[in-house]
């Protein structure tokens, strides 16, 4: 089985680079496997949405498409409205967030992340909050980890 694994901005694949050249030689119906990729990612559109395309079956060119998770930078920057992180996350912040917003994401992602509880995938987001310059609740993140591993906030499942 052939795979094909890129990154595509969601609902805007093309034939070009770097789909185009890569599935081009399999004779694969181009024009549908963008079609379906960009039906698949319209919901992530101005994200760079990771995309495999497995060739199941090269005589009948019948390939399935599996569609990740964006990054959680590109969710949070989403879920906050801007283009781009503050640059010096400890004088600027680029964004606010509500606690509710870093859960919503927490969950999207949580399969894809290191930690098993929901308390465990807030902290990791939080942290990718405070790289980003984003502030939760007008409260820098790493101030809001810290509540939240002293209890004093609580987050959900322990």
């Amino acid at each position: 089985m052939v795979a094909v694994k890129t990154m595509v901005e969601g609902g805007k694949a093309t034939s070009g680079p770097p789909l185009g050249p890569a599935l081009g030689p399999l004779g694969l119906n181009l024009g549908q496997v963008i079609k379906d990729i960009n039906e698949q990612t319209k919901d992530f559109a101005g994200m760079q949405v990771p995309v495999t395309v497995n060739v199941v079956d090269p005589s009948t060119k019948k390939y399935e498409i599996i569609i990740g998770i964006p990054p959680t930078s590109a969710l949070l920057k989403k879920e906050a409205g801007i283009a781009k992180g503050s640059g010096k996350n400890k004088e600027n912040y680029a964004g606010n967030l509500t606690m509710e917003q870093v859960k919503k994401v927490a969950e999207s992602k949580k399969s894809g992340l290191l930690s098993y509880t929901m308390k465990g995938a807030v902290l990791e987001v939080l942290g990718t909050a405070l790289s980003l310059g984003i502030t939760v609740d007008g409260i820098n993140a790493a101030e809001l980890q810290k509540k939240i591993k002293a209890g004093e906030i609580d987050v959900g499942e322990k």
